[in-house]
């Protein structure tokens, strides 16, 4: 799968109330949570994100309480990828339980910049930066969490497994 889009970068820590500030979590609808994405942190977050960009950021990215939401809002706001130096477990889990892409890349987070294109093989774990004409690695998805994410998450996945017969 090949992902390409404009990078919105932020820095280290970004934790999950600002991902989605907690006054918003009346709801579970992923359109509605995508309306207030990032606002805490970025006002103009949702006003200038285009489906399929990629969120950029450094260490620790998602730490904070374990809500699903956060990742929910993430995706339904178009990112098609969350690319950081490191991730919060649970917002790790989270996030491939619902079918997002994140990649672990400290060069990648330290060289790219808000507005640069990127293109990422996310099976091959390859990130390309069009606009800097450089590229950075990150640790390929094992096959079973590649399945996960191209089922559009682990209960698509699932469903898809068990209409097939298979348990892999």
């Amino acid at each position: 799968m090949i992902l390409k889009g404009k990078a919105h970068k932020y820095g280290d820590n970004v934790n999950t109330d600002e991902v989605i500030p907690a006054r918003y979590l009346n709801t579970a609808d992923p359109d509605e949570l995508a309306k207030h994405c990032m606002e805490d942190i970025d006002g103009d977050f949702v006003k200038n994100v285009a489906n399929g960009d990629v969120i950029v950021a450094g260490k620790n990215f998602g730490c904070g309480s374990s809500r699903e939401h956060a990742p929910i809002s993430i995706k339904a706001a178009g990112i098609s990828c969350v690319i950081a130096e490191s991730f919060a477990r649970i917002f790790f889990r989270n996030a491939i339980n619902i079918g997002l892409p994140i990649l672990e890349s400290k060069e990648a987070a330290e060289k790219i910049k808000t507005g640069d294109i990127i293109e990422i093989d996310i099976k091959e774990g390859k990130i390309k930066n069009s606009t800097r004409h450089q590229s950075y690695s990150s640790k390929p998805f094992p096959d079973f969490l590649l399945k996960i994410i191209n089922s559009d998450g682990l209960l698509n996945y699932i469903k898809t497994s068990r209409v097939l017969g298979t348990k892999k």
